[in-house]
């Protein structure tokens, strides 16, 4: 059975996520044991809004399920306009959700996560704080 890779969504300058870098290379050098962790630290709550819209998070779900060999295929799958499709797949890869694979002519769009766990804080002014 695979492991599930889950992407670690936070909003805020990154600070918190260096210092918990900076921690986890320690371990690493002490020779401890660390899980494997994919965090993304977005500008701000609007970049946030964007990657989780329903019609991205529709795109990613169809990607991570059929894998299509190009973004028109893609596009197919959702049953939306290509155009569309290729703007919104487009801003996922602005955001490094999302890689493109050169496969001949096509690009195939590929999502290496399985999950999406964003950490919001409700704090004014506290962003990148992990929840917890």
């Amino acid at each position: 059975m695979t492991d599930k890779t889950t992407l670690t969504v936070r909003v805020g300058d990154g600070e918190q996520t260096r210092q918990e870098t900076r921690d986890r290379l320690r371990a690493m050098e002490r020779g401890d044991d660390i899980e494997d962790r994919h965090v993304l630290v977005l500008d701000d709550e609007a970049d946030l809004q964007r990657l989780l819209s329903p019609t991205n998070l529709e795109l990613m779900r169809v990607i991570r399920e059929h894998e299509p060999e190009s973004m028109r295929v893609a596009a197919d799958l959702v049953e939306r306009d290509f155009k569309d499709v290729h703007r919104n797949l487009t801003e996922l890869e602005a955001l490094n959700v999302i890689e493109f694979e050169q496969s001949g002519r096509s690009k195939r769009p590929i999502v290496r996560f399985d999950a999406i766990d964003a950490e919001i804080t409700l704090n004014s002014g506290d962003t990148d704080v992990a929840a917890g």
